[in-house]
């Protein structure tokens, strides 16, 4: 059966940039860059841990207009592999435009619902160990780099990775809360 689409995320996150969020306590502002890669890192270990806590009910919705702990999962897997994708692009072209990523296409497209959940949390750690060690290797001026989304968004490299932080941060806390 397929699962009940979830209503897209259409609200401009960029805020997060400048101030606390409210729901999940990330605050951009603290975050120093050398401590980018082992926060990443810890975030994956977090996911690992609330996989191995919660393997049974792993794949179930907690309501059918939220994604399960797996569906979740699978995005910030995605989320890893495209913000590496997007830094790659950032360092070695001058002022990109990243191509458009709909990731609530993404989630039925690639059937998120199915996908085995060991499987995904390897490949979840994975993801994260490459973009915290590409995030180690930034150093000097490439930091103020820049990179455009396809809305208009504009990033440096340092508030791109403050920005993916915040995105894996705040979706840990919310399967945690559901």
């Amino acid at each position: 059966m397929t699962p009940e689409p979830i209503e897209p995320d259409t609200k401009d996150w960029t805020w997060v940039l400048t101030r606390p969020c409210p729901e999940c306590g990330f605050e951009a502002g603290v975050v120093t860059r050398a401590e980018l890669a082992t926060l990443i890192r810890e975030n994956a270990e977090a996911w690992e841990e609330f996989y191995n806590g919660h393997q049974s009910g792993f794949g179930e919705r907690p309501q059918p207009d939220i994604w399960s702990p797996l569906e979740y999962a699978c995005h910030i897997r995605d989320v890893y592999r495209i913000y590496d994708y997007r830094l790659d692009l950032i360092l070695s072209t001058d002022d990109p435009t990243y191509p458009n990523w709909d990731q609530d296409k993404t989630a039925i497209d690639e059937r998120y619902d199915e996908q085995d959940a060991a499987a995904v949390a390897d490949e979840l750690q994975a993801a994260a160990d490459q973009i915290a060690s590409r995030f180690a290797a930034v150093h000097g001026d490439q930091w103020s780099r820049t990179g455009n989304r396809s809305d208009g968004a504009r990033f440096t490299v340092d508030t791109f990775a403050r920005y993916l932080l915040h995105d894996v941060v705040h979706h840990i806390y919310d399967v945690s809360e559901s």
